[in-house]
C-alpha cells in the first residue's frame, strides 16, 4: 500500500491507536499544497500552515504552534537549499487528528539528509537537530523516509496540547 510518504503511525506515543466508532471531529483532515522550491517559499509556507491551523479551528495550544512553524521553516529551508536543483517543487502537508497534528515536507532529491552534530559550525546545518529537539520536548516523533518515487518525506507529528509538567 502507498502511503504517499506518509509514513507509519503519525501519532505520538501513548495516544490511543484502536479505531474506535465516532464521527471526526470538525478540525480533523490532511491538506496538502505545493510550492516551488525557492527561498519565498518559506514564509509562504509558515504563514499558510499557521492560517490553516486557525481557520480549521484546530485547538492546538499556542507553544506548539510555535513548534510547528519552526519545524516547518527548518524543513522548507532545507529543501530549497539542499533539494531544489533536482526538485524545482516541494510539497507541504498538516494532517490533524483528535490529539495531534502532523507536519511534512516532501522533495523530490533522493539524498536522505543526517543532522549535523556540530553546534559551533558557523555554516548552518543544525536544522535537523532543531527539528528533532523542537519535536522531542514536544511528546512528538519525527522521521525521514523515502518516497515511493525516489525522493524523500521529512516528517514531524505533535500532540495538541503540550506535555505536562511533573
Amino acid at each position: 500500500m502507498d502511503d504517499h510518504g506518509r509514513g507509519p503511525d503519525p501519532r505520538p506515543e501513548g495516544e490511543s491507536t484502536t479505531e474506535e466508532a465516532r464521527d471526526p471531529l470538525p478540525y480533523e483532515g490532511v491538506w496538502r499544497f505545493t510550492a516551488p522550491a525557492v527561498d519565498a517559499s518559506v514564509p509562504q509556507a509558515r504563514r499558510a500552515v499557521r492560517d490553516l491551523l486557525h481557520r480549521q479551528g484546530v485547538p492546538v495550544a499556542d507553544g506548539v504552534v510555535d513548534g510547528l512553524l519552526l519545524i516547518v521553516s527548518e524543513l522548507v529551508t532545507n529543501a530549497v537549499k539542499h533539494a531544489a536543483l533536482l526538485s524545482p517543487t516541494l510539497a507541504v502537508e498538516v494532517a490533524v487528528g483528535a490529539e495531534w497534528v502532523r507536519v511534512s515536507v516532501e522533495d523530490n532529491h533522493p539524498y536522505r539528509p543526517t543532522a549535523l552534530e556540530n553546534p559551533h559550525s558557523p555554516t548552518g546545518g543544525r536544522g535537523l537537530l532543531l527539528v528533532r529537539e523542537v519535536t522531542r520536548e514536544a511528546g512528538g516523533v519525527c522521521d525521514v523516509e523515502h518516497t515511493t518515487t525516489g525522493g524523500k518525506v521529512i516528517w514531524a507529528a505533535l500532540p495538541l496540547k503540550p506535555l505536562r509538567a511533573v
